[in-house]
């Protein structure tokens, strides 16, 4: 028996990364998964090898009737939703002088917005079923700040204090929902990579962006993917409002 067999979830941002590494693992473990992404054709893509374990819908996070949509289709498809992962983003790396109007609304609109919106809407789903566990993915940089990351740092600074209004009121009300939130450092992931070839020296960058973390190294999209599958199995059935950092040490110091 998988870790989470039986179980059915709905991950955002799947078509690639955090989000394409977290379904695989879901399937690896016995759940069944709605997919949801903008991104259409690699959300096929990232799709195909996962066969009928999957189904796949195109999604805009920021949009709330698109997030009704989205349920619906979901819940449908599976029958409930379990467990609900937040995982789509955006981030750009400005400082407060440079931060646009136009860019600070669209970081918020996909990263606090669309977390919003998907806890509002799981948690109406989820307490017509029985309870279950939402997963927000955050980061270090709703934990510290920096200096070239004012919207970044706004949006997932807001992530992390929405799941615990969110966990704290589906704790009240009785509904056997948990939410909990990860906040990775510098994961390889495509959003990342991209940051780093935009660069002017991209191995120079990625040479320093590695020297920030203690173990030296950058994660994998594997090593969140690993957290998430916990914060959605029973193992963490006590564990409610917490935040859990997956950096390398780099907040350690």
């Amino acid at each position: 028996m998988g870790r989470i067999a039986g179980k059915t979830a709905l991950v955002t941002g799947a078509a690639s990364g955090i989000g394409q590494r977290t379904t695989e693992r879901f399937v690896e473990e016995g759940a069944r998964v709605a997919m949801t992404d903008w991104n259409a054709e690699g959300l096929a893509q990232a799709a195909a090898p996962l066969g009928d374990a999957v189904v796949t819908i195109h999604h805009d996070i920021t949009d709330e009737d698109s997030w009704i949509a989205a349920v619906d289709q979901a819940v449908t498809a599976l029958g409930s939703i379990n467990i609900l992962v937040n995982s789509a983003g955006t981030g750009k790396a400005t400082n407060i002088e440079e931060t646009t109007l136009e860019d600070w609304r669209r970081v918020m609109s996909i990263n606090a917005d669309g977390t919003f919106l998907g806890c509002k809407h799981g948690v109406l789903a989820m307490k017509q079923t029985g309870g279950g566990s939402i997963v927000n993915l955050s980061s270090v940089s709703g934990l510290v700040g920096g200096h070239n990351m004012a919207a970044y740092n706004a949006s997932k600074g807001a992530v992390r204090l929405l799941t615990k209004s969110v966990a704290l009121h589906c704790a009240r009300k009785a509904y056997d929902i948990r939410c909990n939130s990860v906040h990775p450092a510098f994961i390889l992931t495509p959003m990342v990579e991209a940051m780093i070839e935009r660069s002017r020296d991209p191995s120079s960058t990625q040479g320093k962006l590695e020297a920030q973390i203690p173990l030296r190294r950058m994660g994998e999209a594997q090593d969140v993917a690993d957290m998430i599958l916990y914060l959605s199995s029973d193992e963490s059935r006590f564990v409610t409002g917490a935040e859990f950092v997956i950096d390398g040490g780099l907040t350690a110091g």
